[in-house]
């Protein structure tokens, strides 16, 4: 056989003096030529998935076997071929094969995509992949509603871990006795199912006007007054998540508040518009509504009473959503259903004239109460003493886990007119943040509170 660059390097001196009809002695070191280019071996493919998942750990190895395999693809003779394949496991170690399967990183906690000074943060990149199969999910709330709980529960978290160790932190005994927040800016943080969580600071949140007064932090010379600058804080997070998230949840502690709903229509109104496919402006209309991309939106009522889950008030509770948000082009009905994950087995499926995205959820403390319910007086029957008291809903955990399948069974349309991996959603976020902070019409809408 000759070698592929004819009169150069010693395999050609060697082929030359061997005489016809006799086999040369096989190569007792290959080594790649100085010169070969990338792509000029079949081998060379296999030797960098294979250099992947070696690293350093035994390159004395790797080079036995890359020259063994080197022999059986061609550069020795049939007579000279190893016995054993050289794709055997036998001959690589198991780390070779163990590194393709290992799974992605696993995130321990959350870490900050915007910071308390609404700067946008870089170290989310590292942990996302180059697929496409994403889902992203944010929250929106008030001030001690528990989005932080909610979250946590629905990513990587059970009701029964402390709270402590939840991935996105809760607020601390200390801090619901100063009236603080516990969450600034935004915290993301992805699971091994490759679900992005965004946790945000509370909306219009009364804590931060107060730290914003009494630390005497300068304003950014576009606010003159603090209040203007905390509701400016808050329609940029939400018109961002309307832009980024597929799904973003609600969370509310009392039904209900008109401020919120007021706020959400705000957000909408100043939400950035889908960018175009290309730089070129069309010659039609500016901006069509088919094209234009709205989330999916769930109202999530936490802390419901037990009073909240009778069929009645669930009707009025639907009623009075869709007739705030009537006029919103939000999917904010249609995709999550609490009739039909059972929660309610004895409505039928048209017991609501027109379902919206809420979903119910009773205080996390009556999990434990739960465990210890009253019994009945010692004047009862004794069967009667050893059944648990009526609790009117099922059980926290229960709900938890119906919540966090209707969630992750939505629809993912596109965020934009090209499908994006992970690390694309990343840059588009912040490209889209950027956008949000040097939004002409929040600009407008800030001069008009002014």
């Amino acid at each position: 056989m000759k070698p592929r660059e004819e009169g150069k390097g010693p395999a050609a001196a060697t082929n030359a003096s061997a005489p016809e009809g006799t086999t040369p002695p096989p190569p007792a070191a290959p080594v790649l030529p100085k010169g070969e280019k990338e792509g000029q071996r079949p081998t060379q493919p296999v030797y960098q998935i294979q250099n992947r998942g070696m690293g350093t750990a035994a390159p004395a190895v790797m080079d036995r076997e890359l020259g063994l395999k080197r022999i059986w693809l061609g550069a020795g003779t049939p007579s000279h071929r190893p016995s054993l394949h050289p794709l055997s496991p036998a001959l690589f170690p198991a780390v070779v094969g163990q590194a393709k399967l290992l799974p992605p990183e696993r995130m321990k906690h959350s870490i900050k995509l915007v910071d308390d000074q609404m700067n946008w943060c870089d170290s989310a990149i590292e942990y996302l992949l180059d697929q496409t199969d994403v889902l992203v999910v944010g929250v929106l709330g008030l001030q001690g509603t528990g989005k932080s709980m909610v979250m946590s529960l629905l990513s990587a978290n059970t009701p029964e871990e402390d709270q402590r160790a939840y991935v996105f932190r809760a607020q601390s005994a200390e801090m619901k006795e100063r009236g603080g927040n516990q969450t600034s800016g935004i915290d993301f943080f992805i699971t091994q199912e490759r679900i992005v969580f965004l946790d945000t600071q509370p909306i219009l949140s009364p804590s931060i006007l107060d730290h914003l007064i009494n630390n005497d932090r300068k304003l950014p010379p576009e606010y003159n007054l603090p209040h203007t600058y905390v509701e400016m804080q808050s329609l940029q997070i939400a018109a961002f998540l309307f832009t980024v998230c597929h799904v973003v949840i609600v969370v509310q502690d009392w039904f209900t508040d008109l401020s919120l709903y007021r706020f959400l229509q705000t957000a909408e109104m100043v939400k950035p518009s889908t960018p175009s496919p290309s730089h070129e402006s069309s010659s039609s209309s500016g901006s069509d509504e088919g094209t234009e991309y709205y989330p999916h939106l769930v109202f999530l009522q936490n802390k419901a009473r037990r009073e909240d889950f009778c069929p009645r008030k669930l009707r009025q509770m639907h009623l009075m959503i869709d007739q705030l948000m009537a006029h919103s082009h939000l999917r904010y009905k249609g995709t999550l259903s609490m009739l039909q994950c059972n929660v309610f087995p004895g409505l039928p499926p048209d017991f609501l004239d027109s379902e919206v995205n809420l979903f119910l959820m009773p205080f996390m403390d009556s999990e434990a109460e739960s465990e210890n319910p009253p019994r009945a007086g010692p004047s009862s029957s004794p069967l009667f003493s050893l059944l648990p008291g009526y609790r009117g809903h099922p059980s926290f955990q229960s709900l938890v886990s119906k919540l966090r399948s209707q969630v992750m069974s939505m629809a993912r349309p596109q965020l934009s007119h090209t499908i994006l991996t992970e690390k694309n959603w990343f840059h588009y976020a912040a490209r889209i943040w950027d956008g949000v902070k040097k939004s002409s019409a929040l600009a407008e809408y800030s001069r008009l509170l002014a």
